[in-house]
């Protein structure tokens, strides 16, 4: 497929500099791309490869410099960059229509129309698939699961019993939705006694699962991922946990039960979450912050031990300093004592 630049300053509703007949077929990234190429400059580490780029076009913000080739200037070089890559996608090839002969499919299920499912799919009874849902091979739904229009389960994934998965949803391979919550009283005798798992998870519109994930159901009520909520791969969300509509949270993120996360939050890879704390709306969170409070809404923290991120810039540059002065006062008592030597 080719597009001149013109086509697609037009598409991007971008301001053209250059030649407009250039061609693009293809799309890389900047340190990477030749001649046909079209690329991006979001991040200003990367301006040093304005000039040595093969790239035929650049998509570039309204601010960033001059270059001497064919450039589309955008607000936001990158959220463009992402609709390119639309364009350029070349599609999977889509599971056939229907049922196949090796997958099994429980009774009073209702299967929409439009319905792709693959081989060797388990579906248990009563299940309701809305009008276009694709299974992978190897899925397994549960009971009485509901998933909404146009989602995807990818292959293998498990989907326990009543749980509820919105519209255009998107569940990434070997994922678990519903398992059973962690959940466990000591008694007497030092074993445990299992808590029954009684509630579900609730999954809205528009989620996209990553691959080998856990949501636990919850022991009681719903553990809850609200609408446009994206997971990265191998994360772990614990019983009861509610995440708020649009947050985005990197892989290997652990979220301890009955934690509520607000909307809008961003959170970094591998973040440990302790239990039963919330988290207000529009938050960020740094890789490897380990949270074991509540925090309000809009700030930034980060850490071992999670605090405002200001403060913890602090921290880190006076532990730098800690073995210069280590060495001062070590140099300051052994003067003492000389001192205290000579009366």
């Amino acid at each position: 497929m080719a597009y001149t630049a013109r086509e697609l300053a037009d598409k991007l509703g971008g301001a053209l500099e250059g030649d407009p007949e250039t061609i693009v077929t293809g799309i890389a990234k900047i340190e990477e791309a030749g001649t046909g190429d079209v690329t991006f400059l979001a991040n200003p580490k990367y301006e040093k490869y304005l000039e040595s780029t093969k790239a035929s076009v650049i998509l570039i913000s309204e601010k960033q410099p001059a270059a001497s080739r064919t450039l589309i200037r955008v607000a936001d070089p990158h959220l463009c960059f992402a609709k390119l890559l639309e364009l350029f996608l070349k599609p999977e090839r889509q599971l056939d229509v229907g049922v196949h002969p090796t997958a099994v499919v429980g009774k009073e299920t209702t299967i929409g129309e439009g319905c792709r499912i693959a081989a060797q799919v388990v579906i248990g009874d009563g299940c309701t698939l809305g009008r276009n849902v694709s299974i992978h091979p190897n899925a397994c739904l549960g009971h009485h699961v509901i998933i909404g229009d146009d989602s995807v389960v990818r292959a293998g994934v498990s989907i326990r019993h009543k749980v509820q998965i919105g519209r255009r949803v998107i569940i990434q391979d070997n994922s678990v939705i519903g398992s059973d919550g962690f959940g466990f009283v000591p008694k007497e005798q030092g074993d445990y006694e299992k808590i029954p798992q009684l509630g579900t998870v609730i999954i809205e519109d528009d989620v996209e699962i990553g691959a080998g994930c856990t949501i636990d159901r919850a022991t009681l009520g719903a553990t809850k991922i609200e609408r446009g909520v994206k997971l990265d791969n191998l994360i772990q969300v614990a019983h009861n946990v509610i995440i708020g509509a649009n947050t985005v949270i990197a892989a290997q993120t652990g979220i301890s039960g009955s934690t509520k996360i607000g909307r809008r939050c961003m959170i970094g890879g591998q973040v440990g979450f302790v239990g039963h704390i919330d988290i207000g709306n529009e938050v960020k969170i740094g890789a490897q912050s380990g949270v074991s409070k509540s925090f309000p809404e809009g700030v930034f923290i980060s850490g071992r031990h999670a605090r405002l991120h200001r403060d913890q810039l602090y921290v880190e540059a006076s532990l730098n300093k800690l073995p210069a002065l280590l060495r001062r006062i070590n140099s300051m008592e052994k003067e003492i004592a000389d001192l205290k030597a000579k009366k």
